[in-house]
């Protein structure tokens, strides 16, 4: 929800309460936060660095908290994105390559040419129904898709696309389940198990039994447990209620036969590397050079609490996202590419947010650049460019309002967003001292 049907939110929920209701919602957003009557924190971390009650009550007793990240958000007047290590050194009137949208007349949109710069984090915003997902989804990235990639694809009404040359490679990065398999793991899609793998293959007891890397592969018919195929679940069909997956009864969920498993590295076997903590990977692998950088690129984006093999089914979005995101920077220093995100913030914390940040500002330090449509304050506060559409939804939509820094923005009197962006650029500008968090925020 863009800020201003935040607000709207805010007044019905608070009209079911003042009738007698109670009103319990699970949110990020520092609005409704700040406007609840009481608040359940829990954590501190995600995963298994969660799952208790951190702190409870209003928002005075939340910031009191020196253990919860929520309560560090709020102190910090919404400091994400901000830090002085971030500040960057790009800066509005250098000289930028743009593409440029030509005559956009898909949906609402009113014949209007957009600018978007590149090598840059530029935020697409405006209220619900504006145009944003219009612009970005149905025609700016199947547009680029087809000049740049000679995709065939359906792409929304325009007369042009200019400034496109220098681009390398389109892609969208959304919270959809990593991989085509249910057995995708964040090790399968990012790489690193055929390096792991490889390392397993070399060691003394495996060379002695002939195995070879793809011995190590839960897909493999000679190293996979025979009952779960190298599942490590069986499914139990139980008619009249809900199918249920149990731990395979063979391997107890190791997905691998017992000779497999008599390979060792350090006494950790392969089952046991897939069940290890991302982090703890990263300590054992520290060694390998390849396989290291992937782990510490993992552990940068948030996701060190993980198991180097958790399921994708059991990934949130936000995870997932992460993954993907993580897959990328392990590409190396790759250049040219246009990232595109539509409101990559769903489901994410204030802590969540800074790393995704992170991940944006490095993506783009690569020499890439990312569009993200984007309600959330943090990201366009941190964007080096923002394009505003509206003024309001449907009809009375798709034109651009304003479009450049977010100062820019924020100066903008016809801008629904410029006005809930100044207010957070004027919290920020306050002195608010050292923002400091509990130990498990990187």
């Amino acid at each position: 929800l863009h800020q201003r049907d935040v607000s709207r939110l805010l007044t019905t929920l608070g009209t079911l309460r003042d009738q007698g209701n109670t009103v319990i919602v699970v949110e990020h957003d520092e609005e409704i936060i700040r406007a609840a009557d009481h608040i359940i924190d829990v954590g501190p971390g995600p995963g298994d660095l969660g799952g208790r009650v951190v702190a409870q009550g209003t928002v005075e007793d939340i910031e009191r908290s020196s253990e919860s990240a929520t309560g560090a958000y709020l102190r910090s007047g919404g400091a994400v994105g901000r830090s002085e290590a971030r500040q960057r050194t790009r800066t509005a009137d250098e000289p930028l390559s743009t593409i440029t949208v030509v005559g956009a007349t898909e949906h609402n949109l009113k014949n209007i040419d957009v600018d978007i710069p590149l090598g840059r984090l530029v935020a697409v915003t405006g209220v619900s129904g504006s145009g944003k997902s219009t612009l970005v989804a149905d025609i700016l990235e199947p547009a680029l898709r087809r000049k740049v990639q000679g995709t065939r694809v359906v792409v929304g009404k325009h007369r042009d696309l200019l400034g496109w040359g220098q681009v390398t490679q389109v892609i969208a990065v959304d919270q959809s389940p990593i991989g085509r398999s249910p057995k995708s793991n964040p090790a399968t899609y990012t790489g690193v198990f055929d390096e792991i793998r490889a390392v397993f293959a070399e060691l003394p007891e495996a060379r002695a039994r002939g195995f070879t890397a793809s011995r190590f592969s839960f897909n493999d018919h000679h190293g996979a447990c025979s009952a779960c195929g190298g599942e490590g679940i069986q499914h139990v069909e139980m008619h009249f209620l809900a199918d249920v997956d149990v731990p395979c009864e063979l391997c107890g969920g190791k997905r691998y036969n017992a000779e497999t498993l008599t390979v060792k590295l350090h006494g950790h076997s392969i089952a046991d590397v897939l069940q290890m903590k991302i982090e703890r990977a990263l300590e054992l692998f520290r060694p390998f050079a390849r396989i290291r950088d992937t782990l510490q690129i993992l552990c940068d984006v948030g996701l060190g609490y993980m198991q180097l093999g958790q399921s994708s089914k059991s990934l949130s979005g936000g995870e997932a996202q992460r993954v993907k995101l993580a897959s990328e920077l392990c590409r190396g220093r790759t250049s040219g590419i246009v990232y595109i995100l539509d409101e990559p913030t769903v489901g994410l914390h204030f802590a969540d947010v800074d790393r995704l940040l992170a991940v944006l500002d490095r993506l783009v330090s690569m020499g890439n650049t990312v569009v993200v449509v984007e309600h959330n304050l943090d990201v366009i506060a941190a964007a080096d460019y923002v394009i505003d559409l509206g003024p309001e939804g449907g009809d009375e939509g798709g034109r651009v309002v304003v479009a450049g820094r977010p100062e820019d923005v924020a100066a903008c009197a016809e801008s629904h967003t410029g006005r809930y962006l100044a207010a957070k650029l004027a919290g920020l500008r306050q002195p608010t001292g050292a923002v400091s968090g509990p130990a498990w925020v990187g």
